[in-house]
């Protein structure tokens, strides 16, 4: 009969998420993820898969219990609250006093070397689907007439998307939740208006 594992991997899993939020990819190694997990290594092989497989894993974490109210914020009833919305509530997940400050995606992309280079481009492309998924809401809005027919909603996807990746590095040095919204009043005063 096989021995049972002594620890449970949902919680191991959000004490992953915790350090790797805490220190990037590059900078976790796999003596801090077994420290605080309170596991050896050959468990958290056994259970995990190599560093990289691990970090996947939390990443999925993060998209479910972290960012799920993107998806919520796009279904706003025009196009300006759909983005205010994700700001905001993007500043709730960066300044989480439950959580370190930032985003896992951010603070796990910065300094990637060579070697981490799979990983980079994972945090890419899943940053790239939530950029597309902002751009088609601003396209739909445009078609109904909710966003300028004269502005493009990728220049604006992109935009809003810088603008929540800089309030990460923010948080992450230690700026406050209002000093992050504060950020977000200011970007939605460029919102462009419809004429009529």
């Amino acid at each position: 009969m096989g021995r049972h594992r002594e620890f449970d991997p949902d919680d191991a899993l959000h004490i992953a998420l915790q350090v790797f939020r805490r220190r990037g990819y590059e900078g976790t190694s796999i003596s801090d993820l077994t420290e605080a997990m309170g596991i050896t290594r050959p468990s958290l092989y056994a259970a995990f898969g190599n560093k990289e497989d691990l970090f996947r894993r939390t990443l999925d974490l993060y998209e479910r219990q972290h960012l799920c109210f993107a998806h919520e914020a796009l279904q706003a009833p025009t196009a300006r609250e759909a983005v205010e919305r994700l700001l905001r509530g993007y500043v709730d997940v960066l300044t989480d006093p439950m959580s370190p400050p930032g985003c896992l995606g951010v603070n796990g992309a910065v300094a990637c070397s060579e070697a981490s280079e799979p990983i980079r481009e994972e945090l890419i492309a899943r940053r790239m689907v939530n950029e597309n998924n902002l751009r088609d809401r601003l396209e739909n809005a445009r078609s109904n007439g909710d966003f300028p027919g004269d502005e493009d909603p990728a220049d604006w996807a992109r935009y809003v998307v810088s603008i929540g990746l800089g309030m990460a590095v923010r948080a992450a040095s230690g700026a406050s939740r209002e000093e992050l919204h504060r950020v977000v009043d200011v970007s939605m005063r460029s919102w462009p208006t419809v004429s009529r």
